[in-house]
């Protein structure tokens, strides 16, 4: 018996299928990993930051940011499709009445701008926002 080409993939996907071998494990994104690396594995609540961002930055170059964080010590922001996703990190200190902070960040596209905040009793909360660029800022 004379083995074609087409038997031969057709018999090596089935042994992949069988054993297993072909299932992709999930990998987290880069975003995910910088801030699992943040917050040391630490869970993230909701709800006590506040991002504002435009829903439509006409230019990626520079899309205006606020965080307010009451209480906060720590804040990160990462945009999940730049290729290095943290942008930006302000640290408050005690004297520090407002914890906010405003600025500008380059976008390469549409994309999720995540805030990370580390608060005073050390935990860690998050606000997230989609932010659709219409031209891109890092090489888009």
């Amino acid at each position: 018996m004379e083995l074609t080409r087409r038997q031969m993939l057709v018999s090596g996907t089935a042994a992949i299928a069988v054993t297993g071998a072909g299932a992709m494990p999930a990998f987290a994104t880069a975003t995910d990993d910088a801030i699992a690396e943040l917050t040391g594995g630490a869970g993230l609540g909701e709800g006590a930051i506040t991002l504002t961002a435009p829903e439509i930055a006409e230019n990626g170059n520079t899309v205006p940011i606020e965080v307010a964080a009451p209480g906060a010590t720590m804040v990160a922001l990462f945009a999940d499709g730049n290729p290095t996703p943290k942008v930006a990190t302000f640290k408050f200190g005690p004297l520090n009445p407002s914890r906010f902070a405003a600025t500008r960040i380059r976008l390469a596209g549409t994309q999720n701008v995540v805030a990370v905040a580390q608060m005073e009793d050390g935990s860690f909360q998050k606000a997230s926002a989609n932010i659709k660029v219409t031209i891109g800022g890092c090489g888009g």
